[in-house]
């Protein structure tokens, strides 16, 4: 009888362990038509059993695949709301988020039913609702539509959507404005420029695997920061899991300009597959300090010179297949009674791409449209870009009302790239030129974020956080060597000479090092009736240190049979004498202005009203207040890099949603912003750039930029998972800033910065995502795009500027064809992005060099994804910028605006080839 007993028991605990087994879990959130989560709603099956929502407005259920059931939403306050046939599927993210209304009247109960078919849908259909109930003007991309593109970095993503277009495959452009008019945050915490050259934030950084959803703001409003005009571009990495989970992702690819193609690639440390330079290209051990070397002999500094590593070629081979491979995972548990739980990921991926390159610059005669060749190169270009990547999160959710987290990331982003150049410079007597430059590039971006989340008594939340972050740029043993010649029967002789240059026989090293430090809150009090109050203060302090040492290589006295040997022998260590006689010296090219210090400190508070002024009518507005104080160059106020800054902005805002119906909006909204210039831009800095073949230098005397910018947009949405919108918005600019080029000979061109008086700019925005299940054959199909028509105009008469602002297109579209047999498994998603020209580089007309104009470049990309292995695995096909067009800068030579082949002058021209990639991804858990 007791083994009996003993038997039933075990049969029973394994039945239900099995059972148990056999269960998936749905999660998601809850959120009110402010698209605040919701706490304390119960989440109840049919059967009687449920949960409730988190503070953060979660839940999670456990469900049997393969069976359908209903589900109810029910809270005090809000209308109940019950979704029937909701169902698990086995090998995906199932996911479930609701949007509940508020109750009009507390008489009488009001329930509202609707039927999803799938998890996976309403995943979609809530990012839709979120972008409906927003309190501002914005677009939003949801997990699952990074997951369907073949975008590998975030920048990729962000160019799908409305306005958006992405310049040198990682600089954002909204609403047409350059890169410099946008602002980053991470995780709600804001960001800082990650070029030493340029304001802007470099989106490659973050590897698209990572995210959970990108929002792009497009109207202002006090909570978010004010140093902004196109769009603020929120990236929010992956949170809290609600189950366990491990993914592995593998994939490989190739280039179609690369393979077959001659690669040129520095093999030089062993860390050089991570992106990591392990010090090979370091300085030699007989260096010190920049004094100590400026004091020694000229002996001395030749025999430090001889230490360096002789490598001034790379050798030629086959380029690396593109490899690439992702893993991610996340538990949920208890610790000590609390509700824990974390993800993470590791990324890392190889690609190499070879490209010709025309670099190219003329003169051309406004009158009588005769072009003068100055210099016409062309630029074999051979790039291993490579990322590495970790992120990791963890969470403990005390109680219902109370949550902390921690979220760090670290990426490091490294170019090891190679350029060999030939062609001819007509501003020289020995006109023929053949050189290269060898580059490695190690940009490193880390952060850590750790926030809380409290509700203190019903109506009062709080919000907390706090960052660091780091980001390292490294560029060691920058090489450049070129020769020349006079004739074509002439022997090619390097171009060295008794002076110190940065083109030719330079090595050049720098290092930039950002650390930020950000603080900050806000306190949000309910006043029921749909008003709610929000106050906070926010706190960032960036330290900057700039270092760049420049090396030379100079000839006292001029040897032919030395400067005729090749690149590979030349500087060999007995061919440098004492740095007096007819044999090469070593020297660094001195002035301070190659080393500057920089201190920021942002005080920002604010004060915000949310008010449902009638039943259709919502308004949110308030102020923010922002004191700048900024420290550029030099501490010592005597020093010529001096400069200081200190100015406070106050940036009212307003956004006014009437609701016409439940299905449409009309958004009027109007703010003041600002755009302050970038660390570099205030220096006096003077760095040679061997691609444009001209220096980079700043402006002390720049002023901040202000904005005063209007939005209209109607918005209708027909139903879940659809959408329409057409808008208008007006910017008026006082001192834009802007990067302007002044030609010069042999290689003597700069780039600097200066403020026109004004400027402004006017645009149409559409956008529509329709299902097109209305026809039998296109039932799995959904088609979506989005179009910009924008016209920009500068003014100034001093200047004597009448022209659109640099960086903006006169428009951009983005449409894309949707694919899904759920059943089956299957997906496809065909992607098109086009923008209109738009000026790349301001020139001088008055000088015969006008703007340069980049030319409209179509792009298609598709991707195709099939599930197998019983849906836990996926295979992945991916073909990007199918149709291969070549990318052009050019001169406008014609009455047409629009790029002419045979009239306009080229200042740049390039293929970049057609990629294919497949990837495999498998479940494990």
């Amino acid at each position: 009888m007791y083994l009996k007993r003993l038997f039933l028991s075990l049969f029973t605990l394994l039945a239900v362990s099995a059972a148990h087994a056999q269960t998936l879990k749905l999660s998601g959130k809850v959120i009110n038509d402010k698209n605040e989560p919701i706490s304390g709603v119960s989440v109840i099956l049919g059967g009687g059993t449920g949960t409730s929502t988190n503070i953060e407005g979660r839940f999670t259920l456990n469900l049997i695949p393969g069976k359908k059931y209903d589900v109810d939403f029910s809270t005090i306050g809000y209308v109940t709301k019950s979704l029937s046939d909701v169902e698990v599927l086995q090998g995906q993210f199932n996911e479930l988020n609701v949007v509940m209304a508020a109750q009009a009247t507390t008489v009488g109960e009001v329930i509202v039913r609707a039927q999803r078919s799938s998890a996976r849908l309403e995943s979609v259909n809530s990012v839709i609702a979120f972008q409906r109930n927003t309190n501002t003007v914005a677009s939003v991309i949801s997990s699952e539509s990074i997951r369907r593109s073949p975008d590998k970095n975030t920048g990729e993503v962000i160019k799908r959507t409305p306005g958006a277009s992405i310049q040198d495959g990682k600089f954002i452009i909204v609403r047409g404005l350059a890169d410099r008019y946008n602002q980053a945050m991470l995780n709600g915490i804001l960001l800082t420029s990650t070029e030493p050259d340029r304001k802007t934030f470099s989106f490659d950084l973050i590897p698209s695997a990572m995210i959970d959803n990108i929002i792009i703001n497009k109207a202002f409003v006090p909570e978010y920061p004010g140093e902004w005009a196109g769009g603020l571009i929120q990236v929010n990495t992956k949170d809290i899991p609600t189950k366990n989970f491990l993914n592995v992702q593998v994939g490989t690819g190739f280039n179609t300009a690369t393979v077959g193609s001659d690669f040129y690639k520095e093999r030089r440390g062993k860390l050089d597959w991570l992106g990591i330079d392990d010090g090979a290209r370091g300085l030699p051990q007989g260096y010190t300090t920049k004094s100590e070397f400026d004091n020694s002999t000229r002996a001395q500094k030749t025999e430090i010179g001889k230490q360096f590593e002789n490598i001034w070629t790379a050798p030629k081979g086959n380029a690396p297949i593109n490899a690439s491979f992702q893993t991610n995972g996340g538990f949920s548990s208890k610790l000590f009674g609390k509700k824990i739980g974390g993800s993470f990921g590791v990324s890392y991926s190889s690609s190499s791409n070879f490209y010709k390159s025309r670099n190219a610059l003329s003169a051309l005669d406004q009158q009588t449209r005769v072009v003068s060749s100055l210099y016409d190169y062309e630029d074999d270009i051979s790039s291993q870009e490579i990322s590495v990547g970790a992120l990791g999160s963890l969470s403990m959710q005390i109680n219902s009302l109370n949550k902390v987290s921690v979220k760090s990331i670290i990426n490091v982003n490294t170019d090891n790239r190679t350029t060999q150049r030939t062609g001819t410079d007509n501003t020289r007597i020995d006109q023929y030129i053949k050189g290269s430059e060898i580059n490695f590039k190690q940009n490193t971006f880390f952060t850590t974020q750790v926030s809380g989340e409290h509700s203190i008594i019903k109506p009062l939340k709080l919000k907390w956080y706090g960052a660091f972050n780091i980001l390292d740029g490294y560029i060691p043993d920058q090489r450049r060597i070129t020769y020349s010649r006079e004739n074509t029967t002439d022997p090619y002789r390097a171009v060295i000479s008794s002076t110190l240059s940065q083109q030719s026989g330079s090595r050049i090293y720098q290092a930039l090092s950002d650390y930020i430090y950000t603080a900050g809150g806000d306190l949000t009090y309910d006043l029921g009736k749909n008003q709610t109050i929000k106050g906070g203060y926010m706190l960032q302090i960036k330290d900057r240190l700039y270092d760049a040492k420049l090396f030379a290589i100079n000839l006292p006295v001029d040897n032919d049979a030395l400067r005729q040997l090749p690149a590979d022998q030349i500087f060999a260590a007995q061919n440098f004498g004492d740095g007096s006689g007819n044999k090469f010296g070593f020297d660094a090219i001195k002035g301070n202005t190659f080393r500057y210090l920089a201190n920021t400190i942002l005080n920002a508070g604010y004060l915000q009203f949310d008010n449902q002024i009638a039943k259709k009518l919502r308004v949110v507005w308030g102020l923010r207040v922002e004191n700048f104080d900024q420290l550029v160059g030099s501490v010592k106020t005597y020093d010529p890099r001096h400069t200081y800054t200190k100015v406070t902005d106050f940036l009212p805002g307003v956004n006014a949603t009437y609701k016409l119906n439940p299905k449409t909006n009309i958004r009027l909204s109007g703010s003041q912003t600002v755009i302050r210039p970038e660390l570099r831009e205030l220096t006096q800095l003077n760095i040679y750039d061997f691609e444009l073949n001209a220096s980079i230098q700043g402006n002390p005397a720049l002023k901040r930029t202000k904005i005063t910018n209007l939005d209209l947009r109607y918005e209708l949405y027909p139903r879940a998972g659809e959408t329409f919108s057409a808008g208008v918005f007006y910017k008026n600019f006082e001192d834009p800033i802007e990067q302007i080029f002044n030609a010069s000979s042999g290689g003597a061109s700069s780039f600097n910065f200066q403020n026109p008086a004004k400027a402004t700019a006017f645009g149409v925005e559409l956008e529509m995502r329709k299902k097109l299940d209305f026809i039998p054959a296109f039932k799995n199909f959904t088609l979506q795009g989005n179009l910009s028509l924008i016209k920009s105009k500068l003014e100034d008469k001093t200047l004597k500027i009448d022209r659109p602002l640099q960086g903006q297109s006169p428009y951009v579209i983005n449409l894309g064809l949707l694919y899904d047999w759920q059943e089956k498994g299957l997906n496809a998603t065909l992607l098109f992005n086009q923008i209109g020209q738009r000026i790349a580089f301001v020139g001088n007309a008055f000088d015969g060099f006008p703007d340069i104009y980049e030319a409209k470049r179509p792009l298609l990309d598709f991707q195709l994804a099939q599930k197998v292995l019983k849906r836990k695995g996926e295979v992945r096909l991916s073909v990007s910028d199918i149709l291969n067009q070549t990318r052009y800068f050019y001169m406008n030579n014609s009455d047409k605006k629009t790029f002419q082949t045979t009239v306009d002058p080229q200042r740049f021209n390039r293929v970049f080839g057609t990629t294919f990639s497949v990837s495999f991804n498998y479940s494990i858990l």
